[in-house]
């Protein structure tokens, strides 16, 4: 199950991210790292066609069998 933080919710909200784009990220990235500061979380990567291609970073750490979203954004600075 995927859970969105509060900010997470808020970012959704106020980028227009569609929540399919977060399930996609997750479950069929283009590309996952580790997060440098906080070595739990992940960061998932995912080209939007939808969006122009532009990249989807989502920042997620598992608790259980829940992924918990951090926090989204299209990432300007990502390569596609």
């Amino acid at each position: 199950m995927i859970r969105l933080t509060k900010h997470a919710q808020e970012a959704v909200g106020v980028r227009s991210i569609a929540l399919t784009w977060i399930e996609e990220a997750v479950s069929s990235l283009d590309l996952v790292e580790a997060d440098p500061r906080y070595p739990e979380r992940r960061r998932s990567y995912k080209a939007i066609t939808e969006y122009g291609s532009r990249v989807l970073q989502v920042v997620h750490r598992q608790e259980g069998d829940d992924i918990v979203i951090i926090t989204v954004h299209l990432d300007r600075g990502a390569r596609r």
